[in-house]
């Protein structure tokens, strides 16, 4: 008897959920964090500097600069403000959604330190001699804009102002900001924009503590002074070692291009669930559309950031999400082929599986937290989502999955009807004649462990090519690894080359390169071998904001921090592979865990080929995209080893090659259609960002979808057949026992 009101729950928590995230989703959208890389902004790291020789820099030096650049940034009126200390005695600043950078940047780097001078440049008077937060922006009595200060010391000023009186007709007071060690009134006086504030004259003493510092101000830049006074000067000095500057039109481009694709990437997956899982895949579409609620509501409660490539690892998100469904309904489709029912189907392939996802989940768990640990700002943002995505696609995909299929299971519905799971009748076997479910992909099956020479042939030809390519070509690094400077530039038409050479030389500046971006070439990449001033960014980027209407984007990278992402991208991939390697042999063997490490190393070699041998341009996203490459390569490897070391345990002694290859290849046959499945799912998600998404992750989807293409390849045809050549060596004289699976309980070995 048909139990209806299980179906009719089912139909119930379907609606609530529809409900629930339709009317909130906007409101949660909205109070997710956008990094600067999707609305505009900029990132500065500073290296902490003694002020004076001797001075220590510790941790009391770095609270206390960190407060001076947050009064700083108060001023601007900027929400979405980090200020980090990292290692290194180094301070990033990041802020989003700032309209002025060049002023931004101006204040946070100006020392504040104040000081009042003859023209011999001989020092009077100091910072320490104002009154705290007594700086105002006012008007002098021919309403022009000037700044007022309150002195704490009259007397002292009196005395000052009457020395320099008697100086005639040298009797000007000098006011200077940041005065450096050669500087000189008396050669800054001559240029047209000096860099000492103002020079009244002092033609008497003065017994006053209130200051009025005069110049050619603008309202503006009167306010700004005022406010930089009261901030206070720094207890260090601050050396810009990283710079990142994105413009707002780059950010709002980015994120409605890439928000395009990832609607339609998600789209597509969903359409393909439903046509190839029927009823299982309408559940999966369910709990999909709940796990992506679920990964921005965390995001939100998390005050986390959103970035670009954080907004990609939600795509692929899903495809991880996917693929813990794929796993469960082809083990439910083929316990229905074997014969048993669907209620007996559903509870084995849902035990079954679950074993599988855990360690592919954890695998790339790994992957993603030491992605974590030793990736920048973008990276991190990245690994942050991943690590989420991880999280929430178990408890919706393992959980969620398994409550509202099994609805329907338990309701009796679905008794005769297997083909609602996508399983035709002939393929169905008469488990009381103990038939046996033969593993086929696309109605055949295949002898693959015998063509493994073959592959073994092909992977070690591809590698070798990349190998020359590598030595003779090397990488084309971005300045991420080389240190130099980047502008991209934006117009609303296409840009020629030749066009942005010749405003280049107007400038007066040598580009290295200058290549083109963009789906109509749109936008323009400018290259530097040096590190840009502060001046020289905000000339180029006057310069370009008023011919194309659009600020640019920039970047700039010494070479300290270069060898410091060479160095964190080495360490993370050797700590991945090392975490895999311990998690692998404890819950497998270390013949398998040696050979998935093998596979994912020439996974990650081919993407490092591939940007090699086309001359592509290598960047920080790319290690991001080839240690998420790393965590798929494995979750692969995986669940096809999770399938070997289940067909063993059905036998109780495994004694000769023969026997054992046939093992592997079933295995193989067995999982080849979940791991076609999974790829394809997930590149359709990686190609939409990659067609339709925004330029700066072009080449970081392009990565993903070679990279996924590689994993599949090297799960099911090298680490699994490496295994068996390594394993099978020595089996005769050293069989692998196992002991027969019991009907109660799980696997033993």
């Amino acid at each position: 008897m048909v139990k209806r009101g299980r179906i009719v729950a089912f139909f119930l928590l379907t609606l609530i959920f529809a409900g629930i995230i339709g009317t909130t989703t906007t409101d949660i959208s909205k109070g997710i964090s956008l990094g600067l890389d999707l609305q505009g902004g900029f990132e500065i790291l500073y290296e902490v500097e003694p002020l004076e020789e001797g001075q220590e820099i510790n941790s009391t030096v770095m609270d206390a600069t960190v407060q001076s650049l947050r009064e700083r940034v108060d001023v601007l009126g900027v929400n979405e403000t980090t200020i980090d200390i990292e290692e290194g005695n180094r301070i990033r600043v990041q802020l989003a959604g700032i309209q002025n950078q060049t002023e931004a940047r101006e204040l946070l780097s100006t020392e504040a330190q104040l000081s009042f001078r003859d023209v011999n440049d001989k020092e009077y008077l100091n910072g320490t001699d104002i009154v705290e937060g007594s700086a105002a922006q006012n008007f002098d009595q021919y309403n022009k804009p000037n700044v007022t200060l309150e002195l704490k010391d009259s007397s002292k000023f009196f005395d000052v102002t009457t020395e320099i009186s008697q100086m005639t007709p040298n009797n000007k007071l000098v006011i200077w900001m940041d005065f450096d060690e050669g500087d000189s009134y008396l050669e800054e006086v001559t240029k047209e924009n000096p860099k000492f504030i103002s020079d009244p004259n002092v033609n008497f003493p003065i017994n006053d503590t209130r200051v009025e510092i005069t110049g050619d101000f603008t309202i503006e830049e009167a306010k700004r002074l005022a406010d930089v006074l009261n901030a206070g000067s720094l207890p260090v000095d601050l050396n810009e070692i990283y710079s990142v500057s994105v413009g707002a039109q780059f950010g709002e481009q980015a994120l409605d291009k890439t928000v395009f694709a990832s609607a339609i990437g998600i789209g597509i997956i969903f359409l393909f669930m439903i046509f190839y899982y029927r009823l299982p895949g309408v559940v999966a579409v369910v709990t999909l559309s709940v796990y992506i609620y679920l990964i921005l509501l965390v995001f939100n409660l998390m005050h986390a950031v959103l970035t670009l490539p954080g907004l990609a690892a939600l795509v692929l998100g899903v495809g991880m999400a996917v693929d813990a469904n794929i796993i469960t309904y082809e083990r439910i489709k083929e316990e229905l082929k074997s014969g048993k029912t669907v209620a007996s189907a559903f509870k084995a392939g849902t035990s079954q599986s679950l074993r599988a996802i855990i360690d592919a989940n954890i695998t790339t768990l790994i992957a993603a937290v030491v992605l974590f640990m030793f990736g920048t700002s973008t990276v991190k943002g990245f690994a942050t989502m991943l690590i989420i995505s991880i999280l929430v696609s178990f408890l919706t995909a393992v959980y969620g999955t398994r409550l509202m299929l099994g609805l329907w299971v338990k309701s009796k519905y679905l008794n005769k009807k297997k083909s609602w799971f996508g399983v035709k009748a002939s393929e169905i076997k008469d488990i009381n004649k103990g038939e046996e479910v033969e593993p086929k992909v696309f109605g055949r099956s295949f002898d693959v462990v015998k063509h493994r020479k073959k592959f073994f042939t092909a992977s070690i030809v591809l590698v070798a090519i990349g190998i020359i390519s590598v030595a003779l070509f090397r990488l084309n690094l971005g300045i991420d690894f080389t240190a130099g400077s980047r502008i991209q530039v934006l117009s609303e038409n296409t840009i020629t080359v030749e066009e942005v050479n010749e405003h280049i030389d107007q400038l007066g500046f040598e580009a290295k390169e200058i290549t083109h971006a963009g789906d109509e070439n749109e936008i323009a990449m400018i290259r530097f071998d040096s590190i840009l001033s502060d001046d020289e960014i905000a000339k180029l980027k006057a310069h370009f904001t008023e011919a194309y209407g659009n600020e640019p984007s920039v970047s700039t990278v010494t070479p300290d921090v270069a060898l410091d992402l060479v160095k964190n991208a080495f360490l993370a991939v050797l700590y991945a592979s090392i975490g895999i390697i311990i998690y692998t042999t404890i819950r497998f063997e270390f013949y398998f865990a040696l050979t998935a490490i093998i596979a994912l190393l020439h996974d990650a070699f081919f993407i490092i080929a591939l940007f090699s041998i086309f001359r592509l341009e290598f960047d920080i996203t790319i290690i991001a995209a080839i240690l998420t490459i790393v965590g798929y390569s494995i979750n692969d490897t995986i669940v096809t080893f999770d399938r070997i070391r289940e067909n063993l345990k059905m036998k109780k002694r495994v004694k000769t090659f023969k026997e054992l290859a046939g093992i592997v290849n079933k295995s193989i046959m067995q999982t080849l259609t979940r791991s076609i499945n999974t790829s394809i799912t997930t590149i359709f998600a990686a190609l939409m960002l990659l067609i339709f998404g925004a330029s700066s992750i072009t080449l970081f989807a392009l990565a993903i979808v070679v990279g996924l293409m590689a994993g599949t390849y090297s799960s099911l045809f090298i680490a699994a057949q490496l295994w068996l050549v390594w394993r099978g060596k020595n089996i005769e004289s050293n069989p692998i026992q196992t002991v027969k699976k019991k009907p109660s309980g799980g696997p033993q070995v």
